[in-house]
């Protein structure tokens, strides 16, 4: 890699700094990964007007199609920042049935330079190694410090947003046919089909004001916020798609050493402002048998994929079912750690893992053949990651739950439970709104 410029400053707020660069090279192409400033949340990263992109639409039978593992195999050394959808695992097992969505399976994008924030210090650094577009980027941060007016400037622009009502969203499947889907599943795991499924559903909303995405993705920042959430906005073949994420959720991280982390979610409760009802709801979801084993199952398959490309011996849970607190949840997550092999790379590692174990089930490709039965449209983007390669080799991602798609003029919103032998439908059903309510609320 060339020289690695690096410059600190003093601290500007992630929001602000975001707009003026959309202010200077237009929303398309800003990517923000976002953070909570938890242990897992440090750094935010911003970046604009990339300077290359890669995109793959479509399935493995469109003949314009093009393999998006290949795609990232493809790509050089650099700053990459991106999305890759649920449906991308069609180029993993072609033999399954995956219905095709018509936002990017893969849109990935190399900015220079890059503006990282860490949220624990309080300071900027900004990073790139083409000297001309450091210096510009440079002058624009230096600029914002000078600027007195631009916070009210801010401000005055957000409140342009005058928000989304309940009663705008469309549903797929609404509750009582999500219950149903659910006993029929059921049928599946009873006769030892599957023994686990992470089943979703949908609403839509018309997005007729073209609201910026920076817009939405403020105001779920705000109500949500969690350690791997994110903006990415689509540009050139991906132009009019967004995706905005407030996930909990990592998915793999590998670092430039090769060793991995996985960080798989399964097991849910609401919060409540009642601290003494809130330890309650937390200690029902410690000691919920049903939850453990879902939990679990999901830390066997993840071993499993783990396996196929990391050193023998290697492979370590590191935590087993713990309860992690987030604004508006409570979850159990647990930690796999692993150590690459030499001749594996983290394209190779991200294909071995291929849809995440947590969002899909147990056995996964056969779970994931299911919920192509029981699911009406595909997940795109939802159920897939953000990905993010960083100048040094390390790389990052996240599973796309708690995450709302933009498509020129709709917004999508999914949310899903996963379905054990002992799952009641109505207490997923009411799992599904506890994961999705925040999210509509804070849209409003």
């Amino acid at each position: 890699m060339s020289q690695l410029y690096k410059e600190l400053f003093n601290w500007i707020e992630p929001v602000m700094m975001a707009r003026r660069l959309i202010e200077v090279y237009g929303e398309p192409g800003l990517i923000w990964l976002d953070s909570d400033k938890s242990k897992n949340g440090r750094w935010a990263i911003l970046a604009a007007d990339p300077i290359e992109s890669i995109c793959s639409r479509g399935l493995p039978n469109h003949p314009s199609a093009l393999n998006p593992f290949e795609l990232l195999r493809s790509i050089h050394s650099g700053h990459w920042t991106g999305w890759m959808s649920y449906e991308a695992a069609a180029w993993i097992e072609p033999q399954n049935p995956w219905k095709q969505d018509s936002m990017a399976t893969l849109w990935m994008a190399r900015h220079d330079p890059v503006i990282k924030f860490d949220l624990e210090k309080h300071e900027i650094w900004l990073e790139g190694v083409n000297q001309k577009r450091f210096c510009e980027i440079s002058k624009l941060i230096k600029d914002i410090h000078l600027q007195t007016t631009y916070a009210t400037k801010h401000l005055d622009q957000n409140k342009q947003f005058k928000g989304i009502s309940k009663n705008e969203w469309e549903w797929i499947t609404n509750q009582k046919e999500y219950a149903k889907k659910i006993i029929n599943l059921k049928k599946y795991i009873d006769t030892g089909d599957i023994f686990q499924a992470n089943l979703s559903i949908c609403c839509k909303a018309k997005n007729s004001e073209n609201i910026p995405s920076i817009d939405l993705f403020e105001k779920l920042r705000k109500f949500c916020p969690a350690p791997f959430s994110g903006l990415v906005v689509g540009q050139a073949e991906a132009y009019g798609e967004a995706v905005i994420s407030t996930s909990p959720e990592r998915f793999l991280k590998i670092t430039s050493t090769k060793e991995i982390e996985t960080r798989p979610i399964k097991g849910t409760r609401p919060r409540n402002p009642n601290p003494i009802e809130d330890s309650d709801l937390a200690a029902d979801l410690v000691t919920s048998l049903k939850d453990r084993a879902e939990n679990i199952m999901i830390v066997d398959l993840l071993r499993n994929d783990l396996g196929k490309v990391c050193q023998i011996g290697t492979i370590d849970v590191t935590q087993l079912v713990g309860l992690e607190s987030f604004s508006k949840v409570h979850h159990l997550t647990s930690v796999i750690t692993g150590k690459l092999n030499p001749n594996k790379t983290w394209v190779d590692a991200l294909e071995a893992c291929w849809p995440g174990g947590s969002i899909t089930g147990a056995p996964k490709i056969r779970a994931c053949k299911r919920l192509y039965e029981f699911e009406p449209i595909a997940r795109g983007p939802y159920c897939g990651s953000f990905l993010h390669l960083n100048w040094d080799g390390q790389f990052d991602s996240n599973i796309l739950i708690r995450s709302l798609l933009v498509e020129k003029n709709y917004l999508r919103l999914h949310a899903g439970c996963g379905i054990v032998a002992d799952s009641n439908p109505y207490n997923e059903s009411e799992e599904l709104i506890w994961k999705l309510m925040p999210l509509l609320e804070a849209l409003q």
